[in-house]
């Protein structure tokens, strides 16, 4: 059997799988999410891995996990976590979707400038990446910044726990900004920049590569073998387009999770140049391009907590024969990454009037959420890359009108797959490949993943839907300007 640990902002999930993937039980714990100041947001490392015992000790009275060969990683990307030289957790760690950092990626982008920055990364800096919270930890912690010995990503270092090897991988490194993408190491010119030193950096692995085995101590206490290996796993939106089987040149994954996440699978490192959406290396030792909006299945959950409906399948229930009007929804509310890279810009209704109900605004929020998708994936196309279909993971999953909507934005089909664990499977995937049960991961996807659910674009509303995203993006440079100005 593998396990696949799926890391999030909320909880973690870990499930158990046999060696054909079909997943035999899985077991979840949360955890809180800390936001001292307004931007800001924080986790303490080490309540992920008291949450992930928890979650051991409930897989273990569901199954037998001696049995267990591998388990591999999805984590939550860009977190950065401080250990000291006695491996202790300096500070919280500085989440994804943490927006203190406008300052210093705004000297990145503007000092160190966004070509250089993409020419030794690949990307150009957003405030979620890691290497702007390196910057501000040195700035406004010089102290904790002093006492940095190691510094990891969120399920790097739940790896190190569980096996004792400061390790990581290319599809995560990737997203922090001081590694060089295309070269798949990291890179002199931004550690030089960062102040700190490749002895603090985990060594890199593919995401498929075994790092080690558990230790005899976490072995002991669950039950586990004291052969199991760790496989070091990846960044979320690799190890999830793993989980849909999105690892063939130009075939494409969304997800529709807290950020939405418009994933392609490249052969080789996709080179737009401008910085509009991200250049990372793939799980599956090759590479992808992905533009991710940062409120997407968050954006509804907002909207559901404002009016205080809390069950989302009633408000998808009263818009399921609305037809589309005039009101627009701009779902900034973290600030945007991309393609617009603006952390200012403000989420917005606009053309509300007496007629309009929360089911017009509820229907305005999906659209909102699915026209910011379309923006990332239109850059995608315009730079070459023909996208005719996209397998989707994530909550927005279990609405057939969402993904029936989707598709009609987009315009292309879409389609769910056997399972609602992207993430999970994915790890699993990878932990099965790091223990040789398959020769390749495009095997392994081939032979566990199906298509399920598909909705097809519907040509009226494809044409509706392209006038309105039109005014969509009137709304966003007017937006902009306005808060910009601001």
């Amino acid at each position: 059997m593998y396990i696949g640990v799926d890391l999030g902002t909320s909880s973690v999930k870990c499930a158990l799988a046999d060696k054909d993937g079909k997943i035999l039980c899985s077991a979840t714990e949360e955890y809180p999410l800390l936001i001292p100041k307004e931007g800001w947001s924080e986790q303490n490392p080490e309540d992920w891995f008291n949450a992930i015992k928890k979650v051991f000790v409930a897989l273990s009275e569901k199954a037998d996990l001696s049995k267990v060969k591998g388990i591999s990683f999805s984590g939550q990307m860009h977190g950065m976590v401080c250990l000291d030289k006695n491996d202790k957790v300096i500070r919280p760690a500085l989440l994804w979707n943490d927006q203190r950092t406008v300052k210093e990626t705004d000297y990145l982008n503007k000092v160190i400038g966004e070509k250089a920055l993409i020419e030794h990364t690949g990307n150009r800096a957003v405030t979620g990446f890691t290497a702007p919270k390196v910057l501000w930890l040195k700035e406004n912690e010089p102290e904790n910044f002093k006492r940095v010995d190691k510094i990891m990503l969120p399920k790097d270092y739940i790896s190190y726990m569980l096996s004792g090897v400061f390790a990581t991988d290319v599809s995560d490194a990737s997203g922090t900004l001081y590694f060089d993408v295309k070269n798949r190491k990291w890179s002199a010119f931004m550690l030089d920049i960062l102040g700190i030193n490749e002895s603090q950096l985990p060594k890199v692995y593919e995401s498929y590569q075994a790092v080690g085995k558990i230790k005899p101590e976490i072995a002991k206490e669950f039950g586990f073998s004291p052969d199991m290996k760790v496989v070091i796993g990846g960044g979320d939106q690799a190890v999830g387009a793993i989980g849909t089987g999105t690892v063939e040149n130009n075939t494409a994954s969304i997800s529709l999770g807290t950020s939405g996440v418009v994933f392609v699978a490249c052969e080789k490192f996709f080179d737009e140049k401008k910085g509009s959406l991200h250049s990372f290396c793939h799980a599956n030792g090759k590479y992808h391009t992905m533009g991710v909006t940062l409120s997407a299945a968050g954006s509804l959950k907002w909207w559901s907590e404002t009016i205080k409906e809390k069950d989302i399948r009633v408000l998808m229930d009263e818009i399921k024969d609305l037809p589309t009007d005039d009101l627009l929804f701009l779902p900034y509310l973290s600030g945007e990454r991309s393609p617009i890279n603006d952390p200012y810009v403000k989420g917005t209704f606009m053309g509300l009037t007496l007629m309009q109900t929360r089911a017009n605004m509820t229907k305005s929020v999906i659209e909102g959420i699915s026209f910011s998708l379309k923006d990332c994936l239109d850059v995608i196309n315009n730079a070459g890359i023909t996208v005719k279909k996209a397998r989707v993971i994530g909550g927005g999953t279990r609405s057939d009108v969402w993904l029936q909507t989707l598709a009609n934005i987009l315009g292309i089909t879409v389609s769910t797959i056997n399972t609602a664990d992207g993430g999970a499977l994915g790890a699993i995937i990878l932990a099965m490949c790091g223990c040789l049960e398959y020769n390749s991961i495009e095997e392994a996807c081939k032979k566990i993943i199906k298509e399920e659910k598909v909705f097809t674009p519907q040509e009226k509303e494809v044409k509706t839907y392209q006038a309105k995203f039109a005014k969509y993006k009137e709304l966003q440079g007017f937006v902009r300007g306005f808060y910009n100005e601001k």
